[in-house]
Order: structure tokens, then sequence, then C-alpha cells
């Protein structure tokens, strides 16, 4: 058959191909996607999965006409292969590649990017409006997993949409969890014969008919749905799906392309809200994925034929994690909470040690905050473990159900900062800035593991209201023999009288301290103010900057409203007649890229800061500046 993926450059392409065509189409989308991800990294359990569903949606719909809204966005890299896409799919989640996730600006396939869960529903049915206000026609679909499911913005969606007259297509894709029960062969049996394209258009020509009757038809098409109605809830057990106002049909295999394809077709027919519950398995075609879903979900890369995916160095999380438990040994007060992210956040252990303390809420920030409002209300010390870009879904809910009520709760702020080739929707860049806006936070920001620990069990201690503590992915970097471990608000280290003085904090301060090294040899005395705690900041801290004549702020941050924006107020206030010069994130949609290479281009690393203050020397003294020695 020859590569078929080489010739599929729209879904219109595989209409025209036969059974085993499309099943070595399958096998082909696979072995891409497997073949990339062991390079690049990203998803793979969850892509392998959705291989024929994405083939039956190509077969069923004319997209980009009809819009197709992906949730959660890393299970879309079939799609991208067949819309076009397959030419670049090697350079998925690099540098200048594609996206790892739905994105608009790869073209007008993908009409909503998508990287945070539980949207597509909303999304699309502002698709589905839109179309009608502007008389498009084309259907609009929501594929939405099982896990996405878990967020209230899904049921919030599902509401809003089941009160339409026309049709909206919602595919629930389960592969981990059994939603409806199971029910006796007369309901199997109307499932498969209510999604029958043919059972679908009688009953429309029907209705139609009755309609269409003079004085009696209107009421007499009314009684039948309402006899239809009450008959169905004998034989067949009515969903959530269906008190929302959509018609449920379901449980299909999501692994076969002709019943994927004639439900779909059907669905096409309802003019009303339809959902289709459809049942995959992570990881399919590629065993060690089947029988480890979970740590095949998502990876930095790995060995095909071994499926190995390498040592894994000690990270953030990890110690994070440790430390959790340590302190859960002394303080039967601490719960931990995770959004359905158990893994990512190395709350594993914690969860093998201390069950009955352990609370996973499923993909639900907002509903966590609030959650660890009442624990603390209760009397317990929750700790909510959480990517820095998940926690911005959860500001109102730290305002009004924690802040205001002045409960403790500790937040422990994941993959703070830059986070590499996940992209634009991940970046960990706000919190900082919009914690700083709410009161009674206190936020921490260590560099190294050890610091870490300490802070946070000086947090679980003595801190009070919102406890926070921010650290970034993957592991520590250079750490000087001089570093010392604290939870003192602001350390300072350099010459203490130096003229110019670099502040920082968090893992930035590995390549400030790496600067001020180089600098000393060329002949520049820098102090190095680092903060340790980043909100409130201390007012000393300002006064031994006060000293300097320049001041150089590097912030792995958005500069807006962020902790450099704020110590330049707080330098002005003390009447600071110097020079100060801040450089954080302008730009906060920060495309995907190897993390190191980001900060490189932002001018965050060791290089960026040392020619930052070369220059800021230069213009100071008038002159160039001294030569490097060697």
């Amino acid at each position: 058959m020859g590569n078929l993926l080489e010739r599929i450059h729209s879904p219109r392409d595989i209409k025209g191909l036969d059974k085993e065509e499309l099943a070595a189409l399958c096998e082909e989308m696979r072995s891409a996607i497997i073949e990339t991800v062991s390079h690049n990294g990203g998803h793979l359990a969850s892509n392998l999965g959705v291989v024929e569903l994405t083939v039956a949606l190509g077969l069923a719909f004319e997209p980009p006409q009809d819009t197709i809204v992906w949730d959660v966005g890393h299970q879309s890299y079939p799609y991208k292969l067949l819309t076009g896409r397959y030419p670049q799919f090697s350079t998925i989640r690099q540098e200048g590649g594609l996206a790892g996730y739905p994105c608009r600006e790869e073209g007008v396939y993908d009409l909503f990017s998508s990287g945070h869960s539980s949207t597509s529903i909303s999304a699309a049915l502002g698709v589905s409006e839109a179309n009608r206000l502007q008389g498009k026609v084309g259907h609009v679909v929501a594929v939405i997993g099982d896990g996405a499911l878990t967020g209230g913005l899904a049921y919030e969606g599902l509401n809003n949409a089941g009160r339409l007259h026309r049709n909206f297509i919602v595919i629930l894709n389960d592969n981990t969890m059994s939603i409806s029960k199971n029910v006796g062969s007369i309901a199997r049996y109307l499932t498969y014969m209510r999604a029958k394209p043919g059972y679908i258009k009688a009953k429309n020509n029907l209705e139609s008919s009755f309609r269409r009757l003079p004085l009696l038809g209107r009421s007499l098409s009314a009684l039948l749905r309402h006899i239809k109605a009450r008959v169905k809830k004998v034989f067949y057990n009515p969903t959530i799906f269906d008190d929302l106002g959509f018609s449920y049909y379901g449980p299909f295999d999501g692994h076969n392309i002709k019943e994927l394809t004639e439900a779909l077709e059907s669905a096409k027919l309802l003019n009303k809200p339809v959902l289709l519950h459809v049942r995959t398995y992570k990881g399919k075609g590629y065993q060690y994925a089947e029988q480890d879903p979970g740590m095949y979900h998502g990876l930095s890369g790995f060995d095909v034929d071994t499926g190995e995916t390498g040592a894994k160095l000690q990270s953030f999380s990890d110690v994070f994690g440790e430390a959790l438990c340590k302190m859960a040994e002394h303080d039967t007060r601490l719960c931990a909470i995770t959004a359905a992210m158990q893994d990512g956040t190395g709350l594993n252990r914690f969860r093998e040690h201390f069950r009955s303390r352990f609370f996973d809420v499923g993909i639900s920030e907002g509903h966590a905050v609030t959650f660890a409002g009442g624990l603390a209300a209760g009397g317990m010390l929750p700790v909510f473990a959480v990517y820095s870009s998940f926690l911005q879904r959860s500001y109102d809910q730290l305002i009004h159900d924690v802040s205001l009520q002045e409960f403790k709760i500790l937040l422990a702020i994941d993959r703070a900062g830059v986070v590499g080739e996940d992209g634009k929707t991940h970046q960990g860049v706000f919190d900082a800035a919009y914690l700083r806006t709410i009161p009674h936070v206190t936020l921490y920001s260590p560099a190294y593991f050890e610091e870490m620990r300490v802070q946070l069990s000086f947090l679980a201690q003595k801190g009070q209201r919102i406890c926070a503590i921010r650290y970034p992915r993957g592991r520590e970097l250079y750490r000087p023999s001089w570093f010392q471990d604290t939870a003192e608000p602001y350390s300072v280290y350099g010459e203490r009288d130096a003229s110019i003085c670099i502040i920082t904090y968090g893992r930035l301060f590995s390549f400030a301290a790496e600067s001020m090294e180089s600098l000393g040899r060329q002949g520049i005395p820098v102090k190095l103010l680092k903060l340790n705690r980043i909100i409130p900041l201390a007012p000393q801290a300002a006064e031994h900057a006060c000293a300097c004549c320049q001041v150089f702020f590097f912030e792995e941050g958005v500069r807006s409203g962020g902790i450099g924006e704020h110590f330049g107020c707080l330098l002005q206030e003390k009447g600071f007649t110097g020079r100060y010069s801040l450089r954080a994130i302008e730009d906060p949609y920060i495309p995907h890229a190897p993390m190191f290479r980001s900060l490189e281009s932002l001018g965050l690393n060791t290089q960026g800061i040392t020619a930052c203050i070369l220059e800021g020397y230069s213009k100071e003294k008038g002159a160039d500046p001294p030569e490097k020695k060697t």
C-alpha cells in the first residue's frame, strides 16, 4: 500500500480508503506517534488510544467546515496527522515546530487552542452559536476525555448546551473509568438500534409527518415523544446526560472504525444535543504503554524496542513529595490534595503512606482550593500541589474561599517559570504577579532542594493564612559552595560594598551566582541579593540595594505586576537615586522550546545576565568594560 500518510493532506483524503487501507493507516499513525514521541517526548498513551476515533471523525465529518474541538489537547496528535501536518510531525514540541496541543497558529483545522482541561464543550458551544448567528453551515463536535469530564467547567458547558434545539455533538472518550452502568440485553439492543442511521431517519420522518397533520398533529407528536420517554425509562437507564438535555448513545467500541463512523453519522441526523460515549484503551498498539498507560502518559523520550525511559534525575517534585511525607509523620493535621496530577507533583509516596489524608479531586483546581478551605475550617492543614499554570484557574477561590476567611492552606506551586516543550499554555510565569494581588499571601521561591525543604517546613510550622512555595520543573542547577539554605526573607552574598547589585529569586539565582563569579574574575565587584520570600517583600532588602549605584533585577516571571516592578517601587519609596534595570518576561506566551533555550532567548541565563550587567557597567563608566581575564 506504500506510505498512506504521505498521501493524506486533509481528512477528505481518507474517505475513499477501504477497510484494509484504513487499518493500515491506523498502524502508520501509531508508528509515527511512537517514533516521534520516543525522540521528542510528549504524550503517548492518550494519543495511541484515539487513532481509530480520529479516523472515524475524518470519515463522518468535513473539517474545517465542520469544527472539532479536542479536550484535553494532548490527545490531538492523530488529528494533526490527518490534517496535513504529517510532513512537520517529527518537529512536534521542538523549537519552531508543531505544538504538542491544538494550536490556532497551525491552521484552519485548530479553531480553538487547548492546553488546559475541560474547555471543549464551552468552546464548541460558542462556535456553534457563532455559526448560527452568521448563517454558517457545519457540524460542531467537542471531543472530551473522561478525565476532563471531572472538571466543573465541562458540566457548566453541558448544562448550557442541553438547552439547544439543534444538532450539537459531544464525544466522551472514556479510557479509564465506566461512567454508565452495565445494562441488560434489551437496553444494549435499544442502544444499538437507536444509533442506526436508518432508525433515526425513519423516526425523524414519522415525527415530521405527524406534525404536518392538521389540528392534532403537533399534540399527537408531543404525546408520542412523552410515551417514548416513559417506555425508555422502563427498559433503558437514563444517564446524567439525558437529564441535562442530551440524547445519550453508547458505549461504543472506540477501536471499531465502522461502528464509530455509523454512530457519528447517526449523531449528525439528530436535531438536538447528542452525547456519544466511546470506550478506548490508552496506549493501544504499543505493549509497554498498554501495560502501564500512566507511566507512558507523558514522557521525555524512550527506547521504542525496550520501552525503557532512561534514568530519571531527582526533581523538585520528587523532593517535595519526600519532604511532605516526613512532615506528615509528625503532623497528623497535614493533608495532600492534587487535581489529577498525583504523578506529576510527586505525591505517589504520600498516597501510599497516608491514604486517608490524600485527596485526588480530579481536574478541578477551583474546587481543590475551596475544598482546602473547608479542610482548614475543620482544623486540618491542607497542602494543594498544583502546576503553576493550572493554579490560575483558582484565582477567585483563593480570594473568596481562603484569603477572605483567613484560613491557612499551603500551595505547592510546581512547574513555576519557563517549562520548555509544553509551550505557551503551560508556562508558569503568572503566579507571583497574581498572588501578589491577594491579601494575606506568603510566597517563597527556593533555588535548591534543601532550601525547599527548609522553607516548606517553616511555612507549615510558622506560616499564616495562604502560604505558598514555588519551584521549577526538573532538577536543581549550579549551587555555589558558599550558599546557605534559609527561610529568612532574603540573603546577601558577594561584595557587600559593591556599587553593583544583582537581585533575583528562584532558579535564576544559579545563573546570577555564576554571573557574579564571572564578573568578579573580570575585576567587577558585585553584590548578590537573593529574595527567598518574594511575597511580601522585606523592606530591609530594598535598603541593602539602595546603597548601590546600579541595581539589576532578573525575574523568571511576567514583568507587568511582577516582583521586580514592586521592588522598584520600594526602592523609589526609600529614595534610591541610582539606576534600576529590570529584565523580566515581556511577552508571557513563550513558544515551546527546550527550557534552557527559552531562558537564553529571554536573556535570563548566565550569559544574558552577565551581558546585561556589562552593558550597564560600560554606560556608567563611559568606557568599554574591562577585557575578560584568562
